[in-house]
């Protein structure tokens, strides 16, 4: 059954937005994989279908209303998505708004250990996974009190269904197409989307965000041109008869960029393509999809994914003719790999977005050929503010201080089961509730803010702080640098000092000297690493972030090791 199309002022339910934009586009491609190509007419029948099977094995809402309840604390059941990118991650999640079941994103580089304290904080009474991490999955399954529910997804690794779990295309097709109309009076904008954050600093977190927040922090429910919420569903069904669009995400679902990127395609009645190739980033993959299917717009995570992607478009010749706009987040996409991307595709428009799973979409720059591109600092969208280092006040813009980077109006909740930490990222400011969750910043006088870096990605040296990120962009100026990042090593003389671990560009010969005399150009003395250690590859997430933790342990290491004879 269709979902009736309210008008007014609106609170928006995930569940109710797609079946409104689905009914007034029903024969319109939505999600395009491979030989697979689902209307949004097939997405919603599957995602019913998903959303009866799981209301069938009694997942749904533990409560009918938050009434009553912290930010930190849930009202509904979860399942747990433990997948590559395909057609079943954006089903899945569909299928569970429209089940009033919180999804959830598991990162499928976990080991069983990392698997089953997820699995365990949040709790997950059902899970839908591919048949690739069966075996980890069954590694766990029993320390894992609640989880009830199986859903594998064929993938071809040849993994036969563990006992009692359910084939996902089996499942589908013997589940009711028609959805229950107790069910969909009962879709609440304060029914929950869930985002587990990625653990930099420890064990990963659950934000919860209710559905109503994060559509308009992230997935579409502002207006593009002003910055003003959506206050009406008709104008967003109008608008997305005019839609159309064809984006492709190459960065994981699992990931908040990747399928904040989809939802919002979902919200303009685009066309979600995905490359042929998801268990990894294949630069030949994503810019052949791109030619074959006429893509408008890519989504990347920073310099990790833009360097291969720009290796590629260097070997072999594509018609890109249709593309017109690379977006990315995640993760910094540095000033030199913009002006390369813009030097091989000098009709893109390139828009970098910052923001973080506590926070959504905060800030955007947008480059294009002509000057030499600029990174790190943004336009601020609405609600993006500096506060003081206290958490006491705003700082205006102009100030000279350096801040904290916050949110405020659409924010979280709080963290799943974390009342401490909840309290101390969502934190009371002059009587406003705000999020801040550690990213520093400088607010300049014209309203634009330069994101600094991680408070945790800091390094404090000789009583001066230095941002990692920035001592990375400088140092990948130069033109053989294939990879840097950046880490902190305790010091006698300085207490911490700057470490660059770099991975040179194949066949590059850089020195010590030349990588540091680039990076004197850029910073002030006291920036300058102290050491370069030099790796075949940099550690990153498959989402491109980088992996601080492992390149710290790589900088005290090189500082342990015995001098060569």
């Amino acid at each position: 059954m269709g979902a009736a199309v309210p008008s007014g002022p609106m609170e928006v339910n995930l569940a109710r937005l797609h079946e409104a934009v689905a009914a007034a586009v029903p024969d319109r491609e939505c999600i395009v994989w491979r030989d697979r190509r689902l209307t949004y007419a097939d997405v919603t029948q599957r995602s019913r279908r998903l959303a009866n099977v799981l209301v069938g094995r009694g997942l749904g809402p533990c409560r009918m209303s938050r009434d009553g309840l912290d930010g930190h604390q849930s009202h509904q059941d979860h399942l747990a998505l433990y997948l590559h990118n395909g057609n079943e991650y954006l089903e899945a999640m569909l299928g569970a708004y429209k089940a009033r079941v919180a999804p959830l994103n598991v990162n499928y580089r976990y080991v069983a250990d990392e698997l089953r304290h997820l699995l365990t904080d949040s709790g997950a009474r059902g899970v839908v996974y591919h048949g690739a991490f069966a075996p980890t999955l069954a590694a766990v399954r029993a320390e894992v009190v609640g989880l009830e529910l199986l859903l594998q997804v064929d993938d071809g690794s040849g993994h036969e269904l563990p006992p009692g779990a359910l084939d996902y295309e089996a499942a589908l097709a013997a589940a009711s197409p028609e959805l229950p109309s107790d069910l969909v009076a009962a879709w609440s904008p304060d029914d929950l989307y869930i985002l587990y954050t990625g653990g930099t600093t420890g064990h990963p977190k659950g934000v919860l965000w209710r559905q109503a927040d994060i559509w308009v922090a992230s997935l579409g429910g502002r207006e593009l041109a002003s910055g003003r919420e959506v206050t009406d569903l008709e104008a967003v069904v109008a608008n997305a008869r005019n839609g159309g669009a064809r984006t492709l995400t190459a960065a994981p679902f699992m990931h908040a960029a990747g399928h904040w990127l989809a939802f919002v395609a979902f919200t303009g009645g685009n066309t979600v393509v995905l490359p042929d190739v998801t268990s990894e980033l294949d630069a030949a993959s994503v810019w052949s999809t791109v030619e074959r299917e006429q893509v408008n717009a890519v989504l990347i995570v920073g310099d990790a994914f833009a360097r291969p992607l720009v290796r590629e478009l260097d070997r072999h010749a594509y018609d890109l003719s249709a593309l017109r706009m690379l977006i990315t987040g995640g993760a910094p996409l540095s000033a030199p790999l913009k002006d390369r991307v813009l030097s091989a595709l000098p009709e893109l428009m390139i828009v970098d977005t910052a923001g973080a799973s506590e926070t959504g979409t905060q800030m955007v720059h947008v480059s294009a050929s002509g000057p030499a591109a600029r990174s790190g600092t943004f336009g601020a969208a609405p609600g993006a503010v500096v506060v003081n280092e206290d958490l006491t006040g705003v700082l205006p813009p102009g100030h000279d201080g350096i801040g904290w980077l916050a949110q405020r109006g659409r924010v979280p909740l709080g963290y799943l089961n974390d009342e401490a930490r909840t309290t101390r990222t969502f934190p009371m400011i002059h009587g406003e509730r705000m999020a801040v969750p550690g990213d520093r910043a400088r607010r300049h006088v014209d309203g634009t803010i330069e994101l600094l870096g991680r408070d945790s990605a800091t390094v404090n040296s000789g009583g001066e702080k230095i941002f990692a990120e920035e001592v990375e962009a400088a140092i990948a100026r130069h033109p053989d640098v294939g990879d840097v990042v950046v880490a902190a090593r305790d010091s006698e003389r300085w207490g911490q000092e700057v470490v660059a671990i770099v991975a040179l560009a194949t066949g590059a010969t850089a020195t010590e000297a030349d990588l540091l005399a680039e990076a004197a150009r850029h910073l002030a003395r006291y920036k300058l690493p102290k050491a370069f250690v030099f790796v075949e590859s940099v550690v990153r997430s498959p989402a491109g972030k980088a992996d601080y933790r492992w390149a710290r342990t790589v900088a005290e290491a090189a500082a342990s090791a015995p001098a060569p004879p």
